[in-house]
């Protein structure tokens, strides 16, 4: 299945959230703070908020779980 992050086409296991398929790319962060500081998956379970991304032109989706779907379109901050 494929994924595009930020414009870049990604292949990607059809049973990945998208941060695992955001790991798996080697990007260590989802978006910066307020205060320009990287910001990455920290629980894995919804509850930080810190790996938000815009999928699919909806911004604040958590990546850690939304399950991947091809053709996905995904944009943040990434590192």
């Amino acid at each position: 299945m494929t994924l595009h992050i930020n414009g870049l086409a990604l292949q990607v296991a059809a049973d990945s959230t998208v941060a695992a398929a955001l790991a798996r790319a080697g990007l260590s962060s989802t978006r910066l703070s307020e205060s320009a500081q990287p910001r990455a998956a920290f629980c894995g379970m919804g509850i930080c908020q810190e790996c938000r991304v815009q999928i699919d032109g909806i911004p604040h989706r958590l990546a850690c779980l939304t399950q991947v779907k091809d053709g996905m379109q995904i944009e943040g901050d990434f590192a």
